[in-house]
């Protein structure tokens, strides 16, 4: 062990030791940050609208605090983007992650404090890299840099509220320390134009020592190849020798491991997916075999979970008690509500997600409340396309670079016979496979090894019949996602959507 690893996991010993802890014994924490939540919360216009000072218990917040989605949530933040203060959180706050999601086109302003920046994003990413080097203690993360990809951030007309990714926000308060580690320069980072971005990292980083990097894969996967064009070089380790971890996350990387394992041929490569979204740091990958990300209890964040056949009945009102972390169970899906110190009130995120284990507390992420694609029965979840599509690329030895699915609906032809829906997938491969139908036939009969719903409406052609495929020229995503203003940060292709005019708009593109 390199004596900067020493001193590093002496620093880190208390979180060391609280990861530990949490994994027997995690509502301790959650219950220390309920009291911290509503004690602070009390004095804002949202506690004193809902009682907070006559809240005891868990059950008194769920019976006071309704649940509530971004729509619901607006008019607070509104408040705040006009200048308000003390509206959500016993605290000005200034910034805020902006972010369109993954099904809707509207731009979504996250209210970050100081302290849940501090606190749980910065934490969150600590407790991350002390895990990681406690593992492998022979690591030599920190005799380089680790390279970022950042988004952008402005301010508004008063210079005083600041809005944009959520990266370009970390990157705008990190210490002064952080600097001296990361490449490129903070002013190169929160470079704007994402093109731009990417040749003055090139000039400035190709030639540093870059031991690890994180975020977005897709995005990420852009950088590196920038890379190599720039450089002349056939893989990144020719660049930097010494890479061995990519923190992934935002979207599911196993469509995008093979490409990377090509792009870095090292067997002393790590890849680690940590669950860092706008609202807050919530789960790591812990242990690199292990199935699922280690659930954060102790970073400003209570959890609160629904299971996903009740969704409905709870966001009615009718049922108002839901599991805490306590009382979830491994194998259901659940969507995700939490209260942050970050000035969100029982607020439904969108994501769901499944226990792979409780104590310790694992979660993958299965899809998002209204990512979904449910038009024929078949309730097609993200984590069923993405495994499907890393199955389907493995047996037709092809990669893919980006992809997006949507039904296309049941029509009543001419002879007033019905014709039978289907699921279109739009895909950008890396590397395409020989022979498109059997990829196409292929992946089919993936998705109905992993989704049974999937199964029983193909089964026969009874409901649904073999989807169907459209393969776009190299680019088309990227021109799509240029043209939509979305390119880079926390921006996202929509993986499913609900109709096909994403499809239609990329298919046309790739003309």
């Amino acid at each position: 062990m390199n004596i900067i690893n020493s001193i590093f996991l002496k620093y880190s010993h208390s979180l060391l030791k609280e990861i530990d802890r949490s994994q027997t014994n995690p509502m301790e924490y959650q219950m220390k940050w309920f009291r911290h939540l509503i004690g602070n919360g009390a004095e804002s216009a949202f506690g004193k609208e809902h009682g907070f000072d006559n809240i005891k218990t868990i059950k008194d917040f769920q019976q006071r605090v309704p649940i509530r989605d971004y729509n619901a949530t607006a008019p607070y933040i509104n408040r705040l983007l006009q200048g308000e203060d003390y509206v959500l959180w016993n605290g000005k706050v200034r910034m805020f992650a902006k972010s369109s999601g993954t099904s809707s086109d509207k731009s979504k302003y996250i209210p970050v404090s100081m302290e849940s920046l501090q606190v749980t994003h910065y934490g969150g990413f600590k407790r991350m890299l002390a895990s990681y080097v406690n593992s492998n203690p022979k690591s030599r993360i920190f005799l380089g840099k680790a390279l970022t990809l950042g988004g952008s951030v402005t301010p508004d007309k008063t210079g005083k509220i600041f809005s944009g990714d959520l990266s370009a926000l970390l990157l705008r308060n990190s210490p002064a320390i952080v600097e001296v580690v990361r490449t490129p320069s903070r002013k190169t980072a929160l470079i704007g134009d994402f093109e731009e971005k990417l040749a003055a990292i090139c000039r400035e980083s190709a030639r540093e020592n870059v031991t690890n990097f994180s975020g977005v894969p897709s995005w990420n996967l852009m950088l590196l190849n920038k890379i190599l064009e720039y450089t002349g070089k056939s893989d990144i380790l020719q660049v930097w020798p010494n890479m061995e971890l990519f923190m992934h996350g935002g979207i599911g990387f196993e469509p995008y491991r093979p490409i990377f394992h090509k792009l870095i041929p090292s067997r002393q490569m790590h890849y680690l997916e940590n669950y860092n979204a706008s609202e807050g740091y919530f789960a790591f990958q812990d242990e690199e075999q292990a199935e699922g990300m280690l659930l954060t209890v102790n970073n400003g964040i209570f959890y609160e979970f629904i299971p996903m056949n009740i969704l409905d009945d709870v966001l009615d009102g009718k049922i108002k008690e839901i599991p805490t972390l306590a009382e979830v169970e491994t194998g259901v899906n659940y969507a995700i509500v939490i209260s942050t110190i970050g000035g969100l009130w029982r607020y439904l995120i969108g994501d769901c997600v499944r226990f792979t284990s409780t104590y310790p507390h694992r979660i993958v992420i299965t899809g998002r409340t209204q990512l979904c694609i449910n038009a024929f029965g078949e309730e097609l979840m993200i984590s069923n396309a993405e495994q499907a599509l890393a199955k389907a690329c493995k047996k037709c030895n092809c990669t893919v670079s980006d992809f997006t699915v949507a039904p296309v609906f049941m029509e009543l032809g001419d002879n007033s016979q019905t014709s039978k829906g289907f699921h279109r997938w739009a895909i950008e491969f890396s590397e395409p496979p020989a022979d498109t139908a059997l990829f196409a036939s292929t992946l089919d009969k993936c998705l109905t090894e992993v989704n049974s719903d999937y199964e029983a409406k193909r089964a026969g052609n009874a409901t649904m019949k073999q989807l169907e495929l459209s393969v776009l020229p190299q680019g088309t995503f990227l021109n799509w996602m240029r043209q939509r203003g979305k390119v880079g940060g926390q921006n996202k292709v929509p993986r499913l959507y609900k109709d096909d005019r994403y499809i239609k708009q990329l298919c046309q593109e790739g003309k």
